[in-house]
């Protein structure tokens, strides 16, 4: 199932159902970012070597028109300006996967939750794992912020575009640095 929602939490302002996809490939501080759009809209933000990455000849034609503000925000959000993402999204996945990657939005720029947490927040206590398994296949990494979500310990686990890259984007976030790239 495919729902619309944006980066904030609401629900997009554009109406755009259409199935087609487009990519492109941006430069990041965390490595190559390929953005994918269906219909228009964003549909994918994936690292290389990502796990749970879909198959490249899945991304569509190679465009740029869709990605411009997807581009700037993100460049935006590396420079250290901007905290809060507002894009148009096309989240497709369960009905739970998506409720997980909704609550996720919910995360403050910097801050951190828990699996517990987030499970606790769905209403069912006794699902961090399946909240874990719906974190590791979000489809928009950064947008939708899985790296915000931590072990009940405080430990780093579970992150598709691995560890290290998780471990450098909460400390960017949470200001132990300037910029991403002071952490290489």
């Amino acid at each position: 199932m495919t729902r619309e929602t944006r980066a904030t939490g609401t629900p997009p302002k554009t109406g755009t159902t259409g199935t087609d996809r487009q990519h492109m490939v941006m430069d990041s501080p965390y490595g190559p970012l390929t953005l994918v759009a269906t219909g228009g809209v964003l549909s994918g933000v994936y690292m290389s070597e990502q796990r749970h990455r879909p198959a490249e000849e899945t991304f569509g034609e190679p465009a740029t028109e869709p990605f411009t503000d997807t581009v700037r925000q993100l460049d935006a959000y590396f420079a250290g300006e901007l905290t809060v993402f507002d894009l148009p999204l096309r989240l497709r996945g369960t009905d739970f996967q998506r409720r997980v990657w909704e609550r996720l939005l919910t995360i403050p720029y910097g801050e951190t939750r828990t699996y517990g947490e987030l499970a606790d927040e769905l209403g069912n206590p006794n699902a961090s794992r399946a909240v874990g398994l719906a974190n590791g296949k979000n489809p928009i990494s950064i947008i939708v912020p899985c790296h915000r979500v931590i072990g009940s310990t405080g430990n780093l686990i579970g992150y598709g575009g691995g560890l290290d890259r998780k471990q450098r984007l909460l400390a960017f976030e949470s200001g132990r640095t300037d910029t991403p790239e002071a952490l290489f």
